[in-house]
């Protein structure tokens, strides 16, 4: 349900911000948005929290707007969705103005985890080698996780490439178990 929501929301911005040319300004307002959702633990219990009324919600996401300098576009659509009782769909609305972006520049967003941080090389050469298979510009999201062992998951839309260690050993071990 607030994927739909979301959705809605992010598709009116979009359009506002792309017939105003402002589309600029609406990248520099996901990245200011992630960054508070990331860092702010008063941030997050704001959009989140069902103890704050309407008016509180509306007032202290105007004042947050204008201290993050956000453009007219994100903070009026902000304010709307706290009259409405709709902030906590903010991380979804990010994800999605994002997707539409990307979407409209051509461009692809890959996922990838990897054991070790990626260094800009490899992060370059992944994203040629990717390119390449899509057709499409790609932006890597690049994070780490060490279980993985070695190797990197990769996700682009809904498809998956796994070539970590730690797939490859539970396809072994699986392998050992139908053999015993």
């Amino acid at each position: 349900m607030s994927t739909g929501i979301a959705l809605r929301y992010a598709t009116a911005v979009f359009d506002l911000a792309k017939e105003g040319k402002k589309i600029k300004a609406i990248e520099t307002d996901l990245a200011a948005l992630s960054g508070a959702m990331a860092d702010s633990g008063d941030f997050n219990a704001l959009i989140h929290s069902p103890i704050y009324t309407r008016d509180e919600q509306g007032v202290a996401i105007t004042a947050i707007a204008k201290k993050m300098k956000l453009s007219p576009i994100m903070a009026n659509t902000l304010a709307l969705m706290a009259t409405k009782r709709r902030l906590f769909v903010v991380p979804q609305l990010v994800a999605s103005l994002r997707a539409l972006i990307a979407d409209d520049k051509g461009e692809v967003t890959a996922d990838v985890a990897s054991a070790k941080a990626l260094t800009k090389g490899q992060a370059d050469a992944l994203a040629k080698t990717l390119k390449a298979q899509m057709g499409k510009d790609v932006t890597i999201n690049a994070t780490v996780d060490e279980s993985l062992i070695g190797g990197l998951v990769v996700k682009v839309g809904s498809k998956m490439i796994d070539t970590s260690i730690r797939s490859k050993l539970n396809s072994l071990q699986n392998a050992m178990k139908e053999v015993g």
